[in-house]
């Protein structure tokens, strides 16, 4: 017990301080830094075996981190849509409409590959900066780039399929919903 104390002691603040800068919440940082020292008092037997105690606490760290994002995947939210209005029905069926095609498109979201649903969520949805996912996922902002890229094709591929969408000029035209 006394190796993972004083383990922690010297890296509880730079571990903070890596949770603060990477949820860019404190409340959220603070939750995780106590998961993370649960996680090590858990393992508290073989604490004083481990070589490297900082960087086996870090490792946890971005763990808890990427398990925190991947339960926030079952939350999601859909931001609105634009959709071109042809015609001159009342802003009640459009409102129907719109919330039609959210479901779809949440539907569809959710039957992509884990890694397609990651991207799409946090990039696009939440929006999260290209450069910190490439950071979190330990990519280059190159690869980062190009995965995005496939999973929006993807992702529009399945709605073309899935839900009969249909573009103009980039613009939902229309759509069949999905029973």
């Amino acid at each position: 017990m006394r190796c993972l104390m004083k383990a922690w002691h010297d890296n509880e603040y730079a571990i903070k301080n890596w949770l603060i800068k990477q949820t860019g919440n404190q409340d959220q940082a603070q939750d995780l830094l106590q998961d993370i020292f649960i996680k090590a008092l858990q393992h508290k037997q073989v604490f004083c075996s481990i070589e490297d105690a900082k960087s086996w606490l870090f490792k946890i760290a971005h763990n808890c981190f990427i398990d925190s994002y991947r339960k926030s995947k079952l939350r999601i939210t859909v931001p609105e849509l634009e959709v071109e209005d042809k015609t001159q029905g009342d802003s009640q069926d459009n409102a129907t409409l719109m919330t039609d095609l959210q479901h779809c498109m949440t539907r569809v979201i959710l039957e992509l590959d884990e890694d397609d649903q990651e991207i799409i969520e946090l990039c696009d949805i939440q929006g999260m900066k290209q450069t910190k996912y490439a950071q979190l996922k330990q990519l280059s902002l190159t690869a980062t780039k190009s995965r995005i890229q496939r999973a929006r094709k993807r992702l529009r591929r399945r709605m073309v399929s899935a839900c009969q969408v249909k573009f103009e000029h980039n613009k939902v035209c229309s759509f069949t919903l999905r029973k």
